[in-house]
């Protein structure tokens, strides 16, 4: 009968690799509060954006007279400060010729803008057609006319630079938003991912094992004897 003799280079060596150790999340910095920050922070620049945009909205609108409006061809009264620049506005169904007249107030106080500008409060839009800026303070009645069935209303002088810088104001907040709340993300999870590596590192157990024989394997081999 055979005899299988053991290994000559004694007992096996090697083994399995040590399993990793699980990290608790909760240990991983930076917290995972920090995506709760980066929600916040957006959300508050995404509402800051809104509401600049709705305030512009909002001023734009106001700033016409429409409770006080009259029709084509009608006047109206309407009390004017020295000085204070007043604009008047049409809705029209269609591009007609509007010609506007106040009398009694000093010739050149009624003047027609360079630029074009419009308003549109619920299904209709006004657009500035004039600019008054009287020389001295009183009542003036105004009368419009226009060759397209028309309404008319006195209104404020726009700002379009408010109106411009609100508008762009609430786009940076949008963008603002957005980035910034995706950099707080990515920042916290790049340093996360980096510390669960490091602590991965630490915490795995050395090898039990040492390296393998080396030099010529004994002979005889020991074992039984048969």
């Amino acid at each position: 009968m055979a005899i299988q003799h053991p290994n000559p280079w004694g007992p096996p060596y090697g083994g399995p690799p040590p399993v990793p150790p699980s990290i608790p999340a909760k240990d991983l910095r930076p917290r995972r509060l920090w995506y709760a920050v980066a929600a916040v922070v957006g959300l508050v620049l995404v509402g800051a954006g809104i509401a600049f945009i709705a305030v512009t909205v909002v001023d734009s609108v106001n700033s016409v007279d429409t409770a006080r409006s009259f029709p084509s061809g009608e006047s109206r009264t309407f009390r004017f400060a020295e000085g204070k620049t007043k604009a008047i506005y049409v809705s029209q169904s269609g591009q007609g010729h509007v010609d506007c007249r106040i009398p009694g107030m000093a010739s050149g106080s009624m003047t027609q803008p360079s630029s074009t500008f419009r308003v549109t409060a619920g299904s209709r839009t006004w657009e500035r057609v004039f600019e008054v800026r009287p020389g001295s303070s009183g009542d003036y009645t105004l009368t419009c006319t226009s060759d397209q069935p028309a309404d008319f209303a006195l209104g404020d002088k726009p700002q379009v630079g408010n109106v411009v810088g609100g508008i762009l104001a609430g786009i940076g907040c949008f963008i603002a938003g957005f980035f910034g709340a995706a950099a707080i993300a990515v920042v916290t999870a790049v340093r996360r991912s980096r510390h669960r590596k490091r602590l991965t590192t630490m915490w795995t157990p050395a090898p039990q094992w040492g390296p393998p024989p080396s030099g010529p394997a004994p002979w005889p081999p020991a074992g039984p004897q048969s």
